[in-house]
């Protein structure tokens, strides 16, 4: 049986010095349905008992040792191409780049920036809140009823009920709780805007299931209709950057201002295109009205002493309005090619005395 152990030593010696492409030669023509080592398997079944216990299990050895040297040549060849092939692609970090910035300021967070521009010289500070809210600071307190259609489930995207019976939760339907919590916290006189993310079920070319809103509040003594009206004008007038900003107050109706009033901005049509300015056409921009008692009462201030206007407006209708976007979707779909067309460059910071839309 020496040639068993010359056939072993002669695979074993071709393996070692095969590549991958060999080693597959090398396996079929031993392994495989007609190799060497196959052969002698087959010949098993025609030997003796006596000759079947002792050469059987040195035809099994010979068919471990070439399996296992197989298995261990092409593993220690893959390595190998792998290790050259990770050397050959080494880079060196400390190579300049010349590679111009690619990220560009959103829209939306443009105009968030330059209301607060606008609104801090005004006096107003910025204020913020929870998006998730409960449902006291959301409807109760800001006098709408269980009846009010906005409650509906189809309207508010409601959380699940708490196990523990505390108030019920949902996604804020705009930024009026901010409003209420500044109330509750803190002293009049107050002046703020809020600014940030809300939610309601309503999705088209001019509305999305999360949209961005800013509500500003005025709680003082002595409080009328005509701060709120001059300081509406005074806000797009800033932020349109025009003087011949025209302003129409319509009653309206709102569960948390009375009076309310609906507030149409003028405008023009040039070149098949509209215009902000002038009269010839009106367009509703915001809603707005005098605090309710009722509101101010449910944050513990006194209604006969304290008084007060509000206002909200939507943040992604005054950027579709100001510079020239036609549909709402885009400002969610994170298309790199919109954002590179509308976005803004990161030190195009907005300032009064070099224009708020720079």
């Amino acid at each position: 049986m020496s040639d068993l152990d010359q056939l072993q030593r002669d695979l074993l010696a071709a393996i070692g010095s095969a590549d991958l492409a060999g080693l597959e030669d090398i396996r079929v023509s031993a392994l495989g349905k007609s190799g060497s080592v196959t052969g002698l398997l087959k010949t098993l079944g025609g030997m003796s008992p006596e000759e079947r216990q002792t050469t059987g299990p040195r035809i099994h050895a010979l068919r471990e040792a070439v399996t296992e040297a197989l298995t261990g040549r092409k593993a220690g060849l893959e390595r190998e191409a792998l290790d050259a092939r990770l050397a050959g692609e080494t880079l060196d970090m400390t190579l300049p780049v010349d590679v111009p910035a690619a990220g560009t300021v959103h829209p939306v967070s443009q105009v968030m920036d330059e209301l607060a521009e606008i609104f801090a010289d005004l006096g107003f500070a910025v204020a913020t809140g929870p998006e998730i809210e409960d449902d006291w600071h959301n409807f109760t307190a800001l006098n709408i009823p269980e009846s009010h259609p906005a409650r509906a489930m189809h309207d508010t995207f409601y959380l699940p009920d708490q196990p523990d019976g505390e108030r019920k939760m949902l996604l804020r339907t705009h930024t009026s709780p901010v409003q209420i919590r500044t109330m509750v916290d803190q002293q009049p006189p107050i002046r703020i805007i809020a600014p940030g993310r809300t939610y309601r079920s309503d999705s088209d070319a001019t509305h999305t299931p999360m949209f961005h809103q800013v509500e500003g509040l005025v709680i003082d003594k002595g409080i009328t209709l005509g701060h709120l009206k001059w300081t509406l004008e005074t806000f797009l007038k800033a932020y349109f950057e025009r003087d011949d900003i025209v302003l129409r107050l319509r009653p309206s109706y709102f569960p948390f201002t009375e009076p309310s009033a609906e507030v149409d901005v003028g405008y023009t049509i040039q070149n098949g295109k509209r215009a902000i300015g002038g009269s010839d056409h009106w367009m509703e921009v915001l809603g707005s009205g005098m605090v309710h008692p009722k509101v101010i009462a449910a944050c513990g201030l006194d209604p006969d002493e304290w008084q007060g206007f509000a206002f909200g407006c939507g943040i992604d209708r005054l950027a579709m309005l100001k510079y020239g976007m036609d549909d709402l979707r885009a400002f969610f779909d994170g298309d790199i090619r919109w954002l590179k067309h509308y976005g803004f460059a990161a030190l195009d910071v907005p300032t009064l005395s070099g224009g708020v839309g720079a």
